[in-house]
């Protein structure tokens, strides 16, 4: 077994995670560095909300910043999302098989 701190620092990862904005925001940042006024729109939040939401994903070690100028520009720190999200959504259609495998029976 591992020792007890993995299993914490894994589960802050996951946690920073664990909000659909985030993952819009983790989604977008895949494809390019971006500033929080081009994520507002996206996430349909506040700039404030979405500064809280991108503060979280640094904290957890997901995304990273840099300045220029007046502007904060995100990007991700990790390449491995896009395995997670293979990941995530194989557990999803294999839980609608099983949900139409039961409905289809009854």
């Amino acid at each position: 077994m591992k020792p007890r701190q993995l299993y914490e620092a894994r589960a802050k990862v996951a946690k920073a995670v664990a909000h659909p904005s985030r993952l819009i925001i983790l989604d977008a940042l895949a494809d390019k560095e971006m500033c929080v006024c081009d994520l507002t729109d996206l996430v349909g939040a506040d700039q404030s909300t979405v500064s809280k939401h991108l503060a979280v994903l640094k904290n957890a070690g997901i995304v990273a910043d840099r300045k220029e100028g007046v502007m904060i520009y995100y990007r991700l720190k990790v390449g491995c999302l896009k395995g997670f999200w293979h990941c995530i959504e194989g557990v999803l259609k294999q839980n609608l098989k099983e949900q139409q495998a039961i409905m289809g029976s009854s």
